[in-house]
């Protein structure tokens, strides 16, 4: 099956980085005069401009729809969804644990994903939680890092949000390689399933809207990156950002990394 994929899965990256270079270059040639770049955002006067795409997309279209789900679907639906966007995520976190070494981890979250897809009803009720079979987060920027790649500058993707050089590979490697809608025949069925993950992820971001202050392009930012330190276990607090150091971990993990 991974070989009758290859000429599909191949030409979903061509589609995907024309849609990002065409947003990004767009974008750029309007972009009014932001503040001097740091030495860890040389990019930002392209940054603020997907920024501001983001921005607009979001409030035109990915928060009307997470406000019309979150008011229609029922308590139980959006937990059993989000059980099974979590359960579809484990396989990405086994494959990239193994790449870094963490062997009973990658065991861990195998046989999570087994036992949820079958005890579990397709994943939507969680036993391996209840069973005391805890997920371990890892992705492959996160297993880049490992293998010593440094993060290079800041970059802001389109839809996707805040993220570094490599993890923004680290991400195309999981969404397009490692994902399990990478590798589904239905590429109906594949967008449905990033398009649920977005919206229901969307959902559970609703409260933090009133958390950013000042300016929000820097307070995400310096949030990403202050919050991405502790990921790879740079032992960085987030004492800075108080409760919104922890609701943005919940965003990196079940966004950029739902599968």
């Amino acid at each position: 099956m991974m070989h009758s994929n290859r000429g599909r899965l191949l030409s979903k990256p061509s589609l995907l980085t024309g849609l990002l270079l065409g947003t990004v270059l767009g974008l750029s040639a309007v972009v009014h005069a932001s503040p001097e770049p740091s030495e860890t955002d040389p990019l930002e006067t392209i940054n603020r401009g997907v920024f501001a795409f983001n921005d607009t997309t979001d409030r035109w279209v990915l928060r009307p729809l997470a406000d019309t789900y979150s008011d229609l679907a029922p308590g139980f639906v959006r937990r059993g969804v989000g059980n099974a966007l979590r359960n579809l995520r484990d396989v990405n976190y086994a494959f990239n644990a193994l790449f870094q070494g963490r062997w009973d981890d990658a065991a861990a979250n195998a046989s999570r994903f087994a036992f949820n897809s079958t005890i579990g009803l397709a994943g939507t009720i969680d036993v391996a939680t209840a069973s005391g079979l805890e997920s371990s987060y890892a992705d492959f920027g996160q297993t880049l890092a490992t293998w010593g790649m440094p993060a290079g500058p800041f970059i802001m993707i389109p839809i996707f949000g805040p993220s570094t050089m490599r993890d923004g590979a680290g991400f195309a490697v999981d969404a397009m390689v490692l994902s399990v809608p990478a590798h589904i025949e239905s590429s109906e069925v594949s967008a449905a399933i990033w398009g649920t993950a977005l919206v229901h992820t969307r959902s559970q971001l609703l409260g933090m809207d009133d958390l950013v202050t000042g300016d929000r392009y820097i307070f995400i930012r310096d949030a990403y990156l202050q919050r991405r330190r502790v990921t790879l276990g740079e032992d960085v607090e987030l004492e800075s950002f108080g409760d919104f150091g922890g609701d943005f971990g919940d965003f990196e993990d079940d966004l950029t990394e739902e599968f």
